[in-house]
């Protein structure tokens, strides 16, 4: 038999996907396109030259970490788009009065929304699963 999820467990794999859509490559030049230069940048102080600035390191996500991220952005269309909305917000770390602003209502309705979403999304990923056996 199949395990069911939890609203916790669904809020974690939100919390990963947000994370690894974070962490996807975003190269340079991928964005909209405007004003810009075919040459390289022009260096203008030799302390900025031969990698002399700190390194970054970004971690690519992994090709699974990429399917559970999808899986959970199919889970969004499962509530309501302002449901979806505050799930996300939330998912990427955002304070409540943040949300708050952006969703139009107060804090306690806020919270009240994204626990009734998540737990939505558990009862209906639940019970696809024992429907379909999976």
């Amino acid at each position: 038999m199949a395990k069911r999820l939890t609203a916790g467990e669904i809020e974690e794999r939100f919390e990963e996907a947000a994370s690894t859509l974070r962490r996807l490559p975003d190269p340079p030049g991928s964005g909209p396109k405007g004003y810009g230069s075919s040459w390289p940048e022009y260096i203008r102080d030799a302390r900025h030259a031969y990698g002399w600035h700190d390194a970054t390191v970004k971690i690519v996500p992994s090709a699974a970490e990429i399917a559970r991220m999808e899986e959970c952005i199919e889970w969004l269309a499962l509530v309501s788009p302002e449901d979806a909305r505050i799930i996300w917000m939330r998912a990427e770390g955002r304070r409540w009065r943040q949300i708050c602003i952006r969703a139009g209502v107060v804090r306690q309705t806020a919270w009240r929304r994204w626990v009734a979403a998540l737990h939505t999304i558990a009862n209906r990923l639940n019970g696809r699963r024992r429907r379909t056996g999976r």
